[in-house]
């Protein structure tokens, strides 16, 4: 914000026209309206040139998620004013029939870590919460009704290969990611090393066998 201050008024005015620049005024107003202080965005929120500050982010995700009061969920690629409760692959042929955003990597602990969850279309309309379309979202997802309604991974609903599972057709854009993504859910730590590829998932399997004595970890 500091940097977007200083430009020139045109090039200004157009940055402010962007999609993710109006996501982020449009939560903040939302936030203001629900009576919230504060808002934590992933996308303005962590400072990516700081290594340790980008890795402590990930490794305390999930757990900010977990405490946070609300999340907000932006549906950009849903117009109607309802959340679909069908597939329909001529809207979302990219991402098996639903919104894009349940197609990504990141954003199962989204939906599993808060206790609540609001969606909103592209228009900012609300077009549901996680609590009220919870056998919609198991359809979606194939996450339990229970984990979806306790707000966590219960260890007694979900062994690791379930919660691989959940994961197994998400999409990151960088590969390491794909196992950054997991940490919170198995409750499991580790320092990030961009660029070391396919390892990261490696890792993340070696630091859950050492936490826990679930053997299905092997059938994945």
């Amino acid at each position: 914000m500091i940097g977007l201050a200083a430009m020139e008024a045109p090039k200004r005015d157009k940055i402010r026209e962007r999609d993710g620049y109006q996501k982020i005024i449009r939560s903040c107003k939302q936030a203001e309206k629900d009576g919230y202080s504060w808002l934590w965005i992933d996308t303005c929120c962590i400072d990516k040139r700081s290594s340790a500050e980008l890795s402590e982010a990930i490794n305390s995700m999930y757990r900010w998620y977990r405490n946070a009061q609300r999340c907000y969920v932006y549906l950009g690629d849903v117009d109607e004013s309802a959340f679909p409760t069908e597939q329909d692959f001529s809207k979302f042929n990219k991402s098996n029939g639903w919104p894009e955003w349940f197609s990504r990597g990141w954003t199962l602990q989204e939906l599993i870590a808060p206790q609540e969850v609001e969606f909103f279309n592209k228009n900012w309309v609300s077009i549901g919460t996680k609590q009220d379309m919870t056998s919609t979202l198991e359809d979606i997802t194939r996450i339990p009704s229970e984990v979806l309604r306790e707000g966590q991974v219960v260890r007694w609903y979900s062994s690791v290969v379930q919660i691989m599972s959940w994961a197994a057709d998400r999409k990151t854009t960088r590969v390491e990611d794909r196992a950054y993504s997991l940490l919170g859910l198995f409750d499991v730590n580790m320092p990030m090393l961009y660029g070391e590829g396919s390892k990261a998932f490696q890792r993340l399997q070696l630091e859950i066998i050492r936490v826990s004595s679930d053997h299905s970890i092997f059938a994945w």
